[in-house]
């Protein structure tokens, strides 16, 4: 699997507080924000897409990694669509935010059987600052993906970079 970003790409804003590169890009939309992710395999892309919607949140002035983490296994289910399963997972990543102060900043997902169960860590959502607020993650544009080896998914915006199979990528846009 290879992604082809240019040098400027990987020394900007592409790293995140802990200075390591990431898969997930920030892409436009018409009036709300999107994320396109990479992945070596579902689970891999699923951590890096909830990452990706937690960095929008984020103030991007602070060092989350000061704060004192709690652990917890969280897990939603959906019997059926995988697609309709990960928007289900992203919503309960906002759920928990909004309604026990729960603000995730690192998860290790696993898919089986209709369910995503992760070992998550997380901080108090006061003890974060936040940039912008998410009202809902959208059915809209969303794809989740398996990319088989090979197989070219090309980018329409000049910041999100061309992926190359195999591995998995993910489309998702969210309402602001």
């Amino acid at each position: 699997m290879t992604w082809r970003i240019g040098l400027a790409k990987l020394l900007g804003a592409y790293k995140s507080h802990r200075g390591e590169v990431l898969s997930y890009w920030v892409r436009p939309t018409t009036a709300d924000v999107g994320i396109r992710a990479f992945g070596l395999n579902q689970n891999d892309l699923i951590s890096e897409l909830t990452r990706g919607m937690q960095s929008i949140l984020l103030d991007g002035d602070q060092d989350v990694n000061a704060l004192t983490r709690k652990v917890a296994r969280w897990e939603v289910s959906h019997s059926g669509d995988l697609d309709i399963l990960v928007i289900k997972w992203l919503d309960e990543v906002l759920y928990r935010a909004e309604v026990h102060d729960e603000f995730l900043l690192e998860c290790h997902p696993m898919v089986k059987d209709g369910i995503i169960e992760a070992q998550v860590s997380y901080v108090s959502k006061d003890d974060v600052r936040l940039e912008v607020e998410i009202k809902a993650v959208t059915s809209h544009e969303f794809t989740f993906s398996r990319v088989d080896n090979g197989e070219v998914i090309y980018s329409q915006w000049p910041e999100v970079p061309t992926f190359e199979g195999p591995g998995w990528y993910c489309d998702v846009v969210f309402d602001i």
